[in-house]
């Protein structure tokens, strides 16, 4: 049976599942060039059916990701998006003397989906029109809830049965988190946090606060923690907690009310101070409430989808729990990942699953050979050569402080870079995290990630068994060993957390080839590895994306397929 799956809200993206399989996903940013864009995925419709090489007449059914929301014909940059989806807003400012009172009775949920109601009508009957129009498509349309495509996309990816799934963020289909449980193939759910609980969206108020753009840099806010004290644990303590089971907001409040009353609460602040009071709150809630289903259900496999497990530090402690056998985190944990799960979810419902397929790696996107690499040098007019072993000479180059922007092969599914749409250095220069991120244009609080040999993981960071697969998706953070804080500077936090990549010949060999013969030069395991983009910018996708950013960045080379060129 083979599936389209559609997110076409935010961070839109298609998927194509085969005999329950994901063989090609990718999110409209990478193609539209306009970071975390809201709307119909145009264009990763058109790219997903190009990379699988499956024709659209073949398409056995077509999941849609939500069911309550609104429909978008295009793409809308993220400012646009919130104008456009303004409705819940202008309803909080309107009954804002009774907030406080809607909200706690759980009425909120309810009038949400009213409120959608609408605008749910006209989005089926319109994605139905333009799916048929502009595609041709005859099969049967579903729309599958935003949650439970989470917790599908998680479930269906973990390679394993009798799991605890846990999905957590913002908002979405009136709700910020599930849990459920997966078991023969099957999710169930066993509760339900409603949108007006969301933990989720604390972290973003803090965001906004420290002057940042909530529900894009969320992670600066993860990084810049470690520089703070949690010394207004008490103020969020008192808005939002954990509490028999569930999680709950006591404040009251919504979106610009709740952001005042942080204010409010804190007076005068430091932003490293705010900022690592939120990471410790949530992490200590979020880690009670795990610890409770896991309790209740005797489960010990945990599962976990949605925007807030895109925070490594907050994985980390899920992954330090007592009794947790196993965690797995879906490498495109947030909104990128729902049309994945909408279809993954359907396949089980129409077909099933016998065993719970795992993943390995997330080449899912599309790829180009030396042909059509060499066409764009050319027209770009850049001077090359050809290289007959092109990962020694990227080791090579590293090995002597280089900085390498890397294209190669399929591009990643996922937030994360991962080898073969990423930047490389060697990861012995403290300062390259400074300087690096000048030239990037970027502001960072935490350091560049690593990449390191699978098989050395254990001489470079502790306690990683459990979480062997997660580490290899660049989702979880781990504390460093000596050979890590004295050797490889550049990647060590201040908290004394990098967060890995683990590679293996099996998952990617050229780029496992260029960390092998990093390790004959240098006797290290690892290397940095940051996404190839310039601040702001979608991680590329074409070979003429990656000759912008080459030069937009003033990198030393770029290896670009079989490939090299040095910077003028």
């Amino acid at each position: 049976m083979i599936i389209l799956g559609i997110n076409d809200s935010h961070d839109s993206g298609a998927a194509i599942i085969k005999d329950g399989k994901i063989v090609a996903a990718i999110n409209e940013e990478r193609l539209n060039r306009i970071k975390l864009p809201w709307g119909f995925p145009t264009l990763s419709i058109k790219e997903v059916f190009k990379v699988s090489k499956i024709n659209p007449n073949d398409v056995d059914a077509i999941a849609v990701a939500a069911k309550y929301s609104k429909f978008m014909p295009r793409s809308y940059p993220t400012d646009e998006a919130t104008l456009l989806m303004g409705s819940e807003r202008k309803l909080v400012s309107k009954v804002s003397p009774y907030l406080g009172f809607i909200l706690k009775t759980g009425l909120w949920t309810k009038i949400q989906r009213f409120i959608l109601a609408s605008q749910t009508k006209e989005r089926r009957e319109k994605l139905r029109e333009l799916l048929k129009k502009e595609y041709g498509f005859k099969c049967p349309i579903y729309f599958v809830d935003h949650h439970l495509s989470h917790a599908a996309s998680a479930y269906y990816t973990c390679g394993k049965d009798n799991s605890l799934i846990i999905t957590l963020d913002a908002q979405g289909d009136g709700l910020s988190g599930t849990v459920s449980m997966g078991r023969n193939g099957k999710i169930e759910i066993l509760h339900e946090i409603g949108s007006y609980n969301s933990i989720a969206k604390y972290y973003a108020y803090v965001t906004k606060i420290c002057g940042f753009k909530p529900g894009r840099h969320e992670g600066k806010i993860t990084g810049l923690a470690a520089y703070g004290k949690p010394i207004y644990l008490d103020v969020f303590n008192r808005f939002i907690h954990y509490h028999n089971g569930t999680i709950i907001n006591y404040s009251g409040s919504k979106h610009e009310s709740a952001v005042k009353k942080i204010l409010n609460a804190i007076g005068g602040f430091k932003r490293e101070d705010l900022a690592a009071s939120i990471q410790e709150h949530v992490e200590m809630n979020v880690v009670k409430f795990i610890k409770y289903w896991m309790r209740k259900t005797n489960l010990r496999n945990v599962i976990l989808a949605g925007g807030l497990f895109s925070n490594v530090k907050i994985n980390q402690k899920i992954h330090e729990i007592k009794h947790l056998d196993y965690i797995f985190i879906h490498p495109n944990m947030g909104d990128g990942g729902l049309g994945t799960g909408a279809a993954l979810q359907l396949y089980a419902e129409k077909v099933g699953y016998e065993k719970i397929p795992s993943i390995n790696n997330v080449y899912f996107g599309p790829s180009y050979n030396d042909k059509e690499i060499e066409e764009e040098l050319k027209k770009h007019k850049l001077k090359y050569k050809k290289s007959k072993s092109i990962e020694k000479e990227i080791a090579r180059l590293i090995a002597k402080s280089k900085i390498v922007a890397r294209f190669n092969g399929k591009m990643e599914y996922g937030p994360r870079a991962l080898g073969n749409r990423s930047i490389l250095y060697q990861a012995t220069d403290k300062s390259v995290n400074d300087w690096l991120n000048k030239q990037l244009k970027r502001t960072e609080f935490m350091p560049f990630a690593p990449v390191t040999l699978a098989e050395d993981a254990d001489e470079c960071y502790e306690n990683i068994e459990k979480a062997e697969v997660a580490a290899l998706f660049m989702v979880i953070t781990f504390n460093c060993k000596e050979l890590m804080q004295e050797r490889c500077p550049a990647i060590v936090h201040l908290d004394n957390t990098a967060r890995p990549q683990l590679i293996t010949r099996k998952i990617n060999e050229s780029y496992y080839k260029i960390l092998k013969e990093y390790k004959k030069l240098t006797g290290l395991p690892t290397i940095v590895n940051t996404s190839f983009n310039m601040h702001e910018e979608p991680i590329v996708c074409t070979p003429e994306d990656a000759i912008r950013s080459f030069k937009q960045g003033h990198l030393d080379y770029l290896a670009i397929g079989n490939y090299l060129v040095k910077s003028e």
